[in-house]
């Protein structure tokens, strides 16, 4: 996944089989190697957009020269190259004002609310930018479902199961 270059991403994936720490890399990767990119982060909760911030963060204190932040707090963070990423809130009506984003990650997608997604599609239509919707599975509801189900060949999917995955094992899986 490290080197998709697609427009848009579905990932139904079982937990802890990395689509978060995955995701991450891949934000911090754009931050870093696009200038001025604007990455911004959502899940059902602020708290859950923290974490995945939180990931994005880790990451970029292992780097071996860390680069210059014009800004840096738990929500956000600024690169000296003009590149940002942005963890918000779960209301649509709170997310309004970004434009021009050339990667949107849906964490969680599934609790997504419907009108969150629909109000951060146009934030896409001038940029080209991706969308990442990562998620586990959550019933037959939602855009999520209705992506995955009906996208037709605009989306591109992953599905990744709890067998699928080696960092679970069977003895776990037999429980």
């Amino acid at each position: 996944m490290l080197q998709w270059i697609g427009k848009r991403l579905l990932l139904l994936c079982c937990r802890q089989s990395g689509k978060s720490t995955t995701t991450a890399i891949l934000a911090l990767h754009r931050a870093l190697y696009y200038a001025r990119s604007l990455i911004l982060l959502l899940s059902p909760s602020l708290r859950q957009s923290q974490e995945l911030f939180k990931k994005i963060a880790d990451f970029l204190a292992l780097l071996p020269v860390r680069p210059a932040l014009t800004e840096d707090n738990r929500l956000s963070l600024q690169l000296a190259n003009g590149s940002r990423i942005v963890s918000l809130p779960s209301k649509e009506q709170n997310i309004r004002g970004y434009s021009g984003a050339s990667l949107i990650i849906i964490d969680e997608a599934s609790r997504v609310l419907d009108d969150l997604y629909l109000s951060i599609r146009p934030m896409l239509a001038v940029s080209g930018g991706q969308l990442i919707a990562l998620t586990t599975p959550y019933g037959k509801r939602g855009f999520f479902f209705n992506e995955w189900e009906n996208g037709g060949n605009s989306w591109e999917r992953i599905k990744i199961t709890a067998y699928d995955c080696p960092r679970i094992s069977a003895e776990f899986l037999s429980l």
